[in-house]
């Protein structure tokens, strides 16, 4: 059974995943945080110390089972020798895909409050976001252009990006554009669209 502290503390995370994912960083207030969660700014500052504390710690919940399940992944692949683009590509994508497309209307939540944070104009909170996830990407990263030694590294990592970019359009839209894609065969069309896009681009979409 959860004590009212641990319940305080979760409550307060979920509502900055809705609100920073709704409004933004900047366009979000601590005022408006605490209120919808019952609580108050005292309350923040106990469990948090402060509101970009408070992203912070929404942000390494948010990513902590992606991460997980990516770097099991990556290293289940490694260990049994050289990984093709197509293997990584896959074991990337799959774990951001069912983030929203298996979990309903909290995935949804996620999903658009991680995409929001990713791409957010302010530096430091991009750099914030990156601090959780850069270390599994660049993982991911390097063994992409080890896996494609025709092209450069310029070259992947163009590709790179623009493949964080289109999964996280089908992660912040899926759930809204196509009401149903929850359902295991609908979101397995999906992944395996997507993946098959990205591994023609990376193949034979990139420049040396």
């Amino acid at each position: 059974m959860e004590t009212p502290v641990e319940s305080t503390r979760e409550r307060l995370l979920n509502v900055a995943e809705q609100r920073f994912g709704e409004g933004g960083y900047e366009g979000t207030s601590l005022r408006a945080i605490t209120v919808a969660a019952a609580a108050n700014i005292a309350a923040v500052n106990y469990h948090f110390g402060s509101k970009e504390a408070l992203l912070r710690a929404a942000v390494a919940r948010a990513m902590a089972p992606v991460n997980t399940e990516r770097r099991r992944r990556l290293d289940q692949l490694e260990a049994n020798g050289q990984p093709n683009p197509e293997q990584l590509i896959r074991a990337f994508v799959e774990p951001g895909l069912d983030l929203v497309l298996r979990h309903g209307e909290r995935g949804a939540v996620v999903a658009r409050f991680i995409g929001r944070i990713a791409f957010d104009p302010s530096q430091r909170i991009r750099e914030l976001y990156a601090a959780e996830s850069d270390p599994i990407e660049a993982r991911y990263l390097s063994a992409l252009q080890a896996a494609l030694p025709h092209a450069t590294p310029e070259a992947v990592a163009f590709g790179y990006v623009n493949m964080l970019g289109l999964l996280a359009l089908h992660q912040s839209q899926a759930l809204s554009r196509a009401p149903g894609l929850e359902d295991a065969e609908n979101s397995g069309k999906l992944a395996e669209n997507l993946v098959a896009f990205l591994v023609a681009a990376f193949d034979r979409g990139l420049r040396a």
